[in-house]
């Protein structure tokens, strides 16, 4: 599914923010990333969505070499790919429905059957009483979950969230988490950015943990023996 050889990352003339990051994704397999505030997160994450091309070294998505891709190609590979932006990217002028149902719109699957879908997708992130809102009248947190409701709605190969459960508490973290759990288990991949290392060890996923952009893989807590 995803294949890092040898990437590094920098940002036109700025220092280096990736080095030698080298790791494979399986397909449906969940992984956390996680470091600290400037470790690089955020710049992988562009790189698996697309967002930017690697300054050297190698990645793959479905198989297929991203840097030697024509330009033309990439929309259609984005579409496989579901993403969670930290400043959640919601349209201010379209309802919390429309917002979510923009996925669908653009495939060409926005019939009766899509809204209706797009409703109970509300409804299991808690905002079934929020549909018709904007995103001006509402918090922070139901913001974030509208823009978690349209990165999943399309049932995405590969969903990226960067720091999902971030303004909400935990008991939706938790219920958003079994979200994410659910896809996994149709055969999503899921790579969840995250600080929160309670989240980290509740979960029994493996880490991706990136230090001054480089990267180590460590196994699920329980293949560690961490209870």
């Amino acid at each position: 599914m995803v294949v890092f050889e040898n990437v590094a990352m920098r940002y036109e003339q700025g220092p280096v923010v990736l080095r030698d990051v080298n790791f494979h994704l399986r397909e449906g397999s969940f992984h956390f990333l996680t470091g600290l505030s400037g470790a690089g997160k955020s710049s992988l994450l562009s790189l698996l969505y697309l967002a930017q091309l690697p300054t050297s070294g190698r990645v793959k998505l479905f198989g297929q070499d991203v840097a030697s891709m024509p330009r033309t190609e990439r929309p259609a590979l984005r579409r496989k790919i579901g993403v969670v932006f930290q400043d959640f990217r919601l349209l201010d002028h379209l309802t919390a429905v429309e917002n979510v149902a923009l996925p669908l719109r653009v495939s060409g699957n926005d019939g009766p059957e899509a809204e209706t879908h797009v409703r109970e997708l509300l409804a299991w992130v808690g905002l079934a009483d929020h549909v018709d809102a904007r995103p001006r009248e509402l918090s922070g947190g139901q913001q974030q979950r509208i823009a978690i409701a349209r990165a999943v709605i399309n049932r995405p190969l590969l969903l990226l969230a960067d720091e999902p459960t971030g303004n909400v508490d935990d008991t939706t973290a938790a219920r958003l988490m079994y979200l994410f759990e659910e896809l996994n288990k149709m055969g999503t991949t899921v790579v969840l950015a995250t600080h929160a290392e309670l989240l980290i060890r509740r979960f029994d996923h493996p880490v991706l943990r990136l230090e001054a952009g480089t990267l180590a893989v460590d196994p699920a807590p329980r293949a560690r023996g961490v209870a």
